[in-house]
């Protein structure tokens, strides 16, 4: 399958549409992003994945104040692999109300629905150190 410039444009959005949705407390829209299934990978933050959107839902009212007042992503990447699967890969900042804020990378499977293009599986990947830990020589 080979994507148009369209279905570049609707994956992008798609993307960036969750900040504004989380941010907005609209958590009664994430079937607009995620299929009914989706895989949430938070291993990398030490949680178990996610499994479904009223599992999303849930843990991110249990958060509570914890959550991030905003969610920011950009660097949005879109590939068709050989298999014919579609990942895209992001960058995510996220901002708390202290004004700390962190960095993670979005790497998302996307499939074609009747709605629409949705999230079937997301892992984010926190950064914690520049280079991603790596050195030079000596």
């Amino acid at each position: 399958m080979a994507l148009t410039l369209e279905d570049r444009f609707a994956i992008t959005e798609l993307i960036s549409l969750h900040g504004h949705f989380v941010d907005d407390g609209q958590l009664d829209r994430l079937e607009e992003l995620f299929t009914p299934e989706v895989v949430y990978d938070l291993t990398d933050f030490g949680q178990d994945p996610l499994v479904g959107v009223a599992a999303m839902r849930a843990a991110a009212l249990a958060l509570g104040a914890g959550n991030p007042v905003a969610h920011h992503v950009t660097n949005v990447v879109v590939l068709e692999s050989a298999d014919g699967r579609v990942r895209a890969r992001s960058k995510a900042l996220g901002v708390r109300a202290d004004g700390s804020c962190g960095s993670a990378t979005y790497d998302d499977t996307l499939v074609r629905t009747p709605d629409g293009w949705r999230i079937s599986h997301r892992r984010l990947c926190a950064r914690r150190v520049p280079l991603n830990g790596v050195t030079g020589p000596g």
